[in-house]
C-alpha cells in the first residue's frame, strides 16, 4: 500500500470523474489520500471529502497565495474547530511563496505564524508550501515551528543544502513527479542521503504529473510513479518502499 501524501482531490478539476479518479487509486493500490486545503472553501471541501470517503484525510489551511483573505479572528476559530475533526490531520497548505507574490510578503509572514500557532495550539503538524523564501522560511520555522507536534515539507524540490537544515529542524521531506522528469538533478541527490524514516511520497494533483503521463491532468494512483523513481534511487525494492514511505505517513500524520 502506498500513501499519496498530498493531492488536491477537491480541485474544481476533479469535479467530472472524482469517484473514477478516487476507484483508480484504489485499483493502484493507493490506500489513502492526504488532501490539503489552501483556503476557506478548499478546507470545507477537504473536511467534507474525508467525511464521505473513508481513504481520504483532510488538512485545512490557507496557502501563502490565499493569505491576503484570511481573517486571524474568523478564519483562525474556524481552524480550530477544524481541528477538533477526527480527520483532519494537519494544519496546511501553509508557507511562503516568493515567486508568484499573490499575497504581500509580510502578510504571507504573518499568516504562516498565525497558522503555526494554531498547529502549536491543536497539537497537530502543519504542511508547508515553500517557494523562493528560503531565508525567510528558515527564520520563522526557527522561532514558530513546533517539532515535537512535527511537519512536512512538501513537493520539496530544493538543494541537499535546504534539504539537511529541515530535516535538522525535525521535518519530513515530500517527494513529487518532478522527481521523474528528465531533468531532474538536485532532486535524486536530495533521496539519495535522505533518511528513509522522514521520506513521504506525494503528487500534488492536478499539478506536477510525473513522468510518463506529464502534460496530462495527474491523479493519486500516479504517485506509484514517484516511488518507483524514489526505490531505485534507493536501490531497494518497491515492497520495502511502500512499507517505510506508508509507515511515515501514518507516523507524522497521526493516522493509526
Amino acid at each position: 500500500m502506498l500513501i499519496d501524501s498530498h493531492a488536491h482531490i477537491d480541485d474544481q478539476k476533479f469535479d467530472a470523474d472524482r469517484e473514477a479518479v478516487i476507484e483508480n487509486a484504489q485499483a493502484a493500490g493507493i490506500g489513502l489520500i492526504i488532501n490539503p486545503a489552501a483556503d476557506e472553501d478548499s478546507s470545507r471541501r477537504a473536511v467534507a471529502l474525508s467525511e464521505k470517503y473513508p481513504m481520504i484525510y483532510a488538512t485545512v489551511g490557507f496557502h501563502p497565495h490565499d493569505a491576503k483573505t484570511y481573517d486571524f479572528e474568523v478564519h483562525g476559530q474556524m481552524l480550530r474547530e477544524w481541528a477538533k475533526k477526527d480527520k483532519v490531520v494537519a494544519i496546511g497548505e501553509i508557507g511562503l511563496d516568493y515567486h508568484y507574490d499573490l499575497s504581500p510578503r509580510d502578510v504571507q509572514q504573518s499568516v504562516f505564524v498565525d497558522q503555526m500557532h494554531i498547529a502549536k495550539e491543536t497539537a497537530l503538524p502543519i504542511v508547508i508550501h515553500n517557494r523562493e523564501s528560503m531565508e525567510d522560511m528558515w527564520q520563522l520555522l526557527k522561532e514558530h515551528f513546533s517539532p515535537e507536534y512535527g511537519g512536512v515539507m512538501h513537493s520539496y524540490s530544493g538543494s541537499v543544502e535546504m534539504a539537511r537544515i529541515f530535516l535538522d529542524m525535525g521535518l519530513y521531506l515530500s517527494i513529487s513527479g518532478p522527481l521523474t522528469f528528465k531533468n531532474a538533478r538536485k532532486l535524486p541527490e536530495v533521496v539519495a542521503m535522505m533518511p528513509l524514516d522522514r521520506l513521504l511520497v506525494e503528487t500534488d494533483s492536478p499539478y506536477l504529473t510525473p513522468t510518463p503521463h506529464r502534460g496530462k491532468r495527474n491523479e493519486p494512483a500516479y504517485v506509484r510513479f514517484v516511488a518507483e523513481e524514489v526505490a531505485k534511487i534507493r536501490g531497494m525494492s518497491m515492497e520495502a518502499l511502500e512499507e517505510i514511505t506508508t509507515e511515515n505517513a501514518k507516523r507524522v500524520f497521526r493516522i493509526s
